[in-house]
């Protein structure tokens, strides 16, 4: 276990979790509620986003296995998913990979409790977060260490989450929308980036090259 690895972690869970980049989405989806709501609709989402990406960093392992995907071929896999999620951010495009949908905002406009649907998933816990997690599970394989560190930057990833979203006001007073998506464009870039990596990883490990 290195910095080297522990920033990767971080960086990644910051990317696909995106807490700087769902905070003016949680400002819009909790408009017109009070500062009570707004707290209890964040720790609620937060609190269930966070159960599920557990679950997955525990199972990811068995359900690779149960389907007989090895990590090399879940690398090339997920790297390629990773990379259209960092187009969709660079370029700023909809595609429903790391946000709602239209008809899934539509939705969630009746809803009087967004916690779980569109905030918990897709939002936080999206296919993203979760590809991450299990291509993390993967490499963690055999590494207690890598594995507890992999834990312990999810639950802090999700705390830093949690405090964007309590303060989506005043962030977005602060960066604004362009500010907001100015970040999420370089997150993107990074997010490509490894992306790319997974993939060359995946092909290495696969057919055994140097």
């Amino acid at each position: 276990m290195n910095l080297e690895q522990l920033i990767n972690l971080a960086v990644m869970f910051l990317v696909v979790i995106d807490p700087v980049g769902n905070a003016p989405v949680f400002a819009g989806l909790t408009r017109g509620g009070d500062a009570t709501y707004r707290r209890r609709m964040a720790v609620k989402g937060v609190g269930i986003a966070t159960a599920i990406l557990l679950v997955f960093a525990f199972s990811g392992d068995w359900l690779l296995t149960a389907l007989g995907i090895t990590v090399p071929a879940f690398k090339v896999a997920g790297g390629l998913l990773l990379f259209l999620v960092a187009l969709d951010m660079v370029f700023a495009r909809h595609s429903g990979l790391r946000s709602t949908t239209p008809s899934e905002e539509e939705e969630a406009r009746y809803r009087a409790d967004i916690s779980v649907f569109p905030l918990a998933f897709p939002l936080l816990a999206g296919p993203a977060a979760l590809t991450t997690i299990l291509l993390t599970v993967g490499e963690a394989r055999g590494q207690p260490a890598l594995f507890l560190a992999m834990l312990g930057v999810l639950c802090l990833v999700m705390l830093v989450t949690l405090a964007c979203l309590l303060a989506a006001g005043r962030l977005m007073k602060v960066m604004g929308e362009t500010g907001a998506n100015v970040v999420d464009r370089l997150l993107g870039v990074l997010l490509a980036a490894l992306a790319a990596q997974y993939v060359i990883d995946g092909i290495r490990a696969s057919f055994n090259l140097t």
